[in-house]
């Protein structure tokens, strides 16, 4: 599998941005898929996840109840909407596939894709 995310920008306190990850493959519905991010001199850290049928969520604290992960596995696409953004969102945003796991740790996915930059300004 192949991925590539998209949708990253420079946005406002407040504002949103929806993010995408394009996967390559026939096999893309049977995968889990997760979001994470690095900020500036941090680790890489998890934001959210989905299961293969979209049927289960998970999502750091930090970032329940502002983001929601979303699947469409007919266009073989992972979606990340951000809302109510915050300048410590900033950060490298990173989509992951896993084809046996799910949840929150980075040693569960399989592959990654480039990572698309957010940047959010007070």
């Amino acid at each position: 599998v192949q991925l590539q995310a998209s949708g990253g920008g420079l946005v406002q306190a407040g504002g949103s941005l929806r993010l995408s990850c394009a996967a390559s493959g026939r096999t893309f519905s049977s995968y889990n898929m997760g979001w994470f991010r690095q900020a500036p001199g941090k680790e890489r850290e998890f934001v959210a996840a989905i299961t293969w049928s979209g049927g289960s969520t998970y999502y750091a604290d930090s970032v329940k109840g502002r983001f929601t992960i979303s699947r469409d596995n007919a266009k073989t696409t992972v979606y990340l909407q951000m809302n109510s953004l915050k300048p410590e969102d900033t950060a490298v945003y990173y989509c992951a596939a896993s084809q046996y796991r799910f949840g929150r740790y980075e040693g569960s996915y399989d592959y990654w894709g480039q990572g698309t930059l957010v940047t959010v300004s007070s």
